[in-house]
């Protein structure tokens, strides 16, 4: 194998940048090496860090049109291959070392970064070879397979893993146009009117800063509440249970325009629903300043649904209840509309608010969406549920009462 490349130096490591084939790339490019370890316990250890996210690569080169990928960071040992150097200089003053690398025969090359890309590239190319001929970046160094070398190796090997992050949430809602969820979030903060202008706050996690007095909601909670919907979506359009999986995989890839229309029709039927038939969402969308203070207040807590810890809770209540009645969202929300959402009151003491010590009580995600669901039609609620809120409920509240008065206000 004879490829162009461009030599540089960082630190103590001198390396080639070229670009391989897929081709070049399921035929030269072994599994990460066992030979970093002599104990064969770690060496499957190595192998084992092949998860099956490669799988996840191949889908995506084989179904996205603008696939691209970061470059693949590559060892070459037993046998070096040989550097023929021409040197370029530009004005006579910056110089560039370009050449030729020229393989031998017993050259072995494995990935120190991008193994799961490797793994993917074969992977894809056993399904469509003509895929052989698209180009990778690669960067080429120099490994000894000595102790040293080795040493040297692994180093370099968890640096460039560990320092390696996946994408940020934020970012995917802000950029991603394959991700349908964060397509239609995106629509929604611009264009629909109870997410507009301050209506959701800009925030690193799903909690909103004390200080904020206007939002209803977080991107990220806005995000993760279209998620929610999204599942019923998917089980509804596909008939398949959305597992977790299921649904990271189709988010991947960008569906056609007329699935991302009825998912945004999906969503906006939901919405309509939710700011038309409560009476406080309404409330706060004619207040023009602090709109958002009175149902969020550090004193009183204020509206659940007015909290991420809430909001979530309610719109899975909202989606089991829809899935288990024959009822419009329309329908559901309007009888929520009679349930009592202020979190300085039974039932929601010390579930969601702690009303001695004036703040939030954490963890309590699932609780919430069970009571949600009790509050709403205690008939709709399973047996199995039904005791998972009994008694998560008077682990909550035991100090306060006794079990026997907690089952009683539960029944």
């Amino acid at each position: 194998m004879k490829i162009p490349a461009l030599k540089s130096k960082i630190g103590d490591w001198d390396y080639y940048v070229t670009t391989l084939t897929f081709e070049q790339v399921s035929k030269y490019v072994s599994k990460i090496d066992e030979q970093l370890h002599k104990s064969d316990s770690l060496k499957d250890l190595i192998q084992r860090s092949i998860t099956n996210n490669f799988i996840s690569i191949k889908s995506y080169i084989l179904n996205q049109p603008s696939v691209f990928f970061n470059s693949l960071v590559l060892a070459v040992y037993d046998d070096y291959p040989d550097w023929q150097e021409i040197e370029f200089k530009y004005d006579d003053m910056e110089t560039y070392k370009m050449g030729l690398l020229d393989f031998p025969s017993n050259h072995k090359i494995f990935p120190v970064d991008g193994q799961h890309r490797v793994e993917g590239i074969k992977a894809a190319l056993k399904e469509n070879p003509e895929f052989k001929t698209h180009q990778i970046a690669a960067i080429f160094i120099g490994h000894k397979n000595d102790p040293e070398g080795k040493q040297r190796t692994r180093r370099l090997f968890t640096t460039l893993n560990r320092y390696a992050k996946p994408v940020k949430l934020d970012d995917i809602i802000a950029l991603d146009e394959d991700d349908s969820v964060a397509i239609v979030t995106r629509y929604m903060l611009e264009e629909y009117d109870l997410f507009t202008d301050k209506r959701v706050v800009y925030a690193k996690q799903k909690a909103i800063p004390s200080s904020n007095k206007e939002a209803i909601t977080s991107i990220i909670t806005l995000y993760q509440a279209n998620v929610e919907l999204f599942n019923v979506y998917f089980q509804n359009k596909f008939n398949k249970k959305p597992t977790k999986s299921k649904v990271a995989e189709y988010l991947k890839f960008r569906p056609s325009d007329e699935e991302i229309e009825e998912f945004k029709a999906f969503c906006i039927q939901y919405w309509d629903a939710f700011k038309n038939n409560l009476s406080f969402i309404s409330d706060y969308l004619n207040l023009e300043v602090n709109a958002a203070a009175s149902f969020r207040s550090s004193e009183t807590g204020g509206n659940l649904l007015f909290r991420p810890i809430g909001l979530i809770p309610f719109i899975k209540a909202c989606l089991t209840i829809y899935k288990r009645e024959d009822k419009t969202f329309d329908e559901i929300l309007e009888r929520f509309n009679n349930i009592n959402f202020n979190i300085d009151s039974k039932p929601w003491h010390y579930v969601v608010w702690n009303p001695i010590a004036k703040k939030m009580l954490m963890n309590s995600t699932s609780l919430t969406y069970l009571l949600l669901i009790y509050l709403y039609d205690r008939e709709l609620i399973q047996g199995n549920e039904l005791q998972r809120l009994k008694e998560g409920y008077a682990s909550k509240i035991s100090y306060e009462q006794d079990l026997d008065n907690v089952l009683q206000e539960i029944d």
